[in-house]
């Protein structure tokens, strides 16, 4: 059975950082393209970051110079360290993994608040 168990949330304040972490089990992370969407109150899942199974992450441009995502292979999990936070960073954010055409496998979300 293939899990994705996200940690790390929490409320933080604009300009703090948080970091997340994801934990997955049944799967091997680095034989996947993996990473994390977001999807904020009232609006669509979109793209954070990703990384493929070899080569280095891309971003999204609202992640860009602030979010680093790294993945440690031999604990099987993915993070997102999260800087410079913004209120528009609130949201449920995902943790996934599969392919660019299709993320096949999703955790169940850590929610992030970021208050002004």
């Amino acid at each position: 059975q293939v899990q994705l168990m996200e940690s790390g949330g929490g409320m933080v304040q604009a300009g703090g950082s948080l970091k997340l972490a994801c934990a997955a089990s049944g799967i091997v992370l680095r034989a996947y393209v993996s990473g994390w969407y977001r999807q904020a109150p009232g609006k669509q899942r979109e793209l954070v970051a990703t990384i493929p199974t070899g080569g280095s992450p891309n971003y999204a441009d609202s992640a860009k110079g602030r979010f680093t995502l790294s993945r440690d292979d031999d604990k099987n999990t993915l993070y997102l360290q999260m800087t410079g936070v913004k209120p528009e960073d609130t949201g449920v954010y995902f943790c996934a993994a599969g392919s660019y055409s299709e993320m096949v496998y999703w955790g169940q979300g850590t929610q992030v608040t970021v208050s002004s």
